[in-house]
């Protein structure tokens, strides 16, 4: 079997030896139930707590502040349910949500549900690069709007949102509808793919909930957080012995809290390490890639364009860049997404797998759907663009070396791919 060179860490990370090291008593000598009243549950209720100041820490915010869930998408189930649930009981109708077109299935497949239940949902466009349109975001704010949901930075493409920017346009309009004696427009945002790269400060971002995710940070799978401001009421969507302030009742997973802490904490502190070498492994990627016939790169750059370069659909940085440790970012450092002309990307993802590399289509959630991409279709790509398209999200446990040999194995299956379509035309 072939060493696998990994890919696709936008859809899962390599679990740090840290937060494996954190985790490993909880499994075997400190297994007792958090709930339990003797010396073996109070040890791993103190170990939980424990853990809730480590991400209050990384959060700006107060320990109380965070609610332990199984993952990303159970924290966006919280968030958007949460909210509409006390809405809904408290005015006895449904309202409004504000969200974009490039949010994760997880957001989106909620407000679909909420529309079934009668709720109003508008999406926001974005532009070529990925970036949504803030001012169109403004002009979709109603009188029954409750809650407005952008994700931090998107899980195909990278791009970047001006997440503080939006906080602060909707803490004003607040103040204009606490005058008007008009609910207050609570602000979420999914930063799981942010979570090891950009600031997560509450307090800079002007967020009321926010998303993130374990697994996405070299934590373990089926952990995660929903940061909860003190002061907003969201109901349960789980019941049962009220853990969690009540808002996640269930036994503790006290192994992944204790993980998912650690690798949070771990994240924050060589971020600035970990966004050079990603940066540099990235722009060796993207300049490789230009150098191929008929592939283009979707959506923005972090680097400046040469002249003639293959960046699309926009060859130009995006409008807005995110300071993070010194660096201005447009996106995701360890994110490239680009497409082939002519060649389906799950072809070239099966080439590849065979050839020992992990490279995505799109979101790992949706990997089997015929359909093409969402994100690149509302970015402004065909559907024969789209569904040619592959992700690539680095860690830094690749190499240059590592991009060498994948820059030479996909020349070599396009050359594959494009013969064997020779033969059936």
């Amino acid at each position: 079997m072939k060493k696998l060179i990994y890919l696709d860490n936008a859809a899962s990370t390599r679990l740090s030896s840290k937060a494996a090291k954190a985790m490993k008593p909880f499994f075997d000598t400190q297994f007792g139930n958090p709930s339990s009243l003797h010396e073996a549950g109070r040890s791993s209720k103190q170990a939980i707590e424990q853990s809730r100041s480590d991400a209050a820490k990384v959060l700006n915010s107060q320990p109380r502040e965070i609610i332990f869930t199984a993952g990303g998408t159970e924290s966006i189930n919280l968030a958007i349910f949460g909210i509409a649930k006390v809405y809904q009981s408290t005015h006895h109708k449904p309202g409004h949500i504000i969200t974009s077109t490039i949010e994760h299935e997880a957001v989106l497949e909620c407000v679909k549900a909420l529309q079934q239940w009668g709720w109003q949902v508008d999406y926001v466009n974005v532009d070529k690069n990925g970036l949504v349109k803030t001012d169109e975001l403004k002009k979709k704010i109603k009188k029954n709007t409750v809650l407005i949901s952008v994700m931090y930075a998107n899980n195909e493409v990278g791009t970047i949102q001006p997440i503080a920017e939006i906080g602060r346009t909707i803490s004003g309009i607040n103040r204009t509808r606490n005058k008007q004696n008009l609910p207050p427009i609570y602000f979420h945002t999914d930063a799981c793919q942010a979570g090891g790269v950009l600031s997560l400060d509450v307090a800079k971002l002007k967020v009321d909930l926010m998303t993130v995710n374990g697994s996405k940070i070299h934590g373990p799978k089926g952990s995660g957080i929903l940061y909860l401001r003190t002061g907003i009421n969201i109901e349960p969507i789980i019941y049962g012995g009220g853990q969690e302030r009540g808002l996640r009742s269930g036994t503790e997973n006290t192994p992944a809290i204790v993980g998912f802490a650690a690798a949070l904490t771990e994240s924050q502190i060589i971020k600035s390490k970990e966004t050079k070498q990603l940066l540099a492994l990235q722009q060796t990627l993207e300049s490789s890639l230009q150098k191929i016939k008929g592939i283009t790169i979707n959506g923005p750059s972090n680097f400046a364009q040469t002249a003639g370069s293959k960046h699309a659909p926009s060859s130009h940085r995006a409008n807005f860049t995110q300071k993070s440790d010194n660096f201005d970012l447009t996106k995701l450092p360890g994110t490239t997404n680009f497409s082939i002309k002519g060649i389906e990307g799950e072809a070239f993802m099966y080439y590849l797998n065979g050839k020992g590399f992990a490279v995505a289509t799109g979101s790992a959630c949706t990997t089997g759907s015929e359909d093409p991409s969402h994100v690149l279709l509302a970015m402004g790509l065909t559907p024969e663009a789209a569904k040619s398209s592959v992700r690539i999200s680095l860690s830094t446990d690749i190499k240059k070396s590592d991009i060498a040999k994948f820059i030479t194995a996909l020349k070599e299956s396009i050359k594959i791919i494009e013969h064997t379509v020779q033969e059936i035309d």
